[in-house]
């Protein structure tokens, strides 16, 4: 890998790491344990991954039919999310407790948090596949940096929160919310 291969790289990393960051930090505001933070970073790392790679090997066909559609996935899926996050940010302690569903790092709102923040990655993984690059070195880096981008959200959210309270996690839901339109202009 050229020295320009490797920063061309790291610059579609940080790029394509800012919504990973970004989630990172509203649902750092939550103060999720280790395995939450964990499933989440790993996630979104390992879908980082493998969204550009997908992209690469679905070609031109395929992607033509989706294109037009693939930010209204991304946005509803944010949005939902968003939504759910929201409404339980502004919950009293009590209605709180009687949730058993309250942790977005598992099950089907890891997976649509995880897709949501990576869907950008599958066309940059077509266009990468279009202009005949090689893939793996840079998909490695993506996925690592993405990995390590929610790591340092998750943790400047926890701080946030510690400092300011639950109100913290309302402005993490509005974070989401912003993300999920800023989708729709992909």
């Amino acid at each position: 890998m050229s020295i320009n291969d490797l920063f061309f790289s790291l610059g579609i990393a940080f790029a394509l790491g800012c919504d990973a960051f970004a989630v990172g930090l509203a649902v750092g505001t939550r103060n999720p344990c280790r395995r939450a933070c964990f499933r989440l970073w790993f996630h979104f790392g390992l879908f980082q991954f493998l969204m550009p790679v997908i992209g690469w090997l679905i070609g031109n066909s395929i992607y033509e039919h989706v294109k037009e559609i693939d930010h209204w996935i991304a946005f509803t899926l944010m949005f939902i999310i968003a939504t759910k996050m929201f409404k339980e940010s502004l919950a009293t302690e009590e209605e709180s407790e009687g949730r058993e569903d309250k942790d977005p790092t598992r099950g089907w709102s890891l997976v649509g948090l995880s897709i949501a923040t990576s869907i950008d990655a599958l066309g940059v993984g077509f266009g990468m596949g279009i202009a005949r690059m090689t893939l793996l070195k840079p998909a490695i880096i993506i996925g690592i940096t993405a990995g390590l981008m929610t790591h340092t959200g998750i943790s400047l959210g926890r701080r946030l929160s510690a400092t300011f309270g639950k109100r913290v996690e309302t402005f993490g839901a509005i974070i989401l919310y912003i993300i999920a339109f800023r989708l729709l202009y992909i």
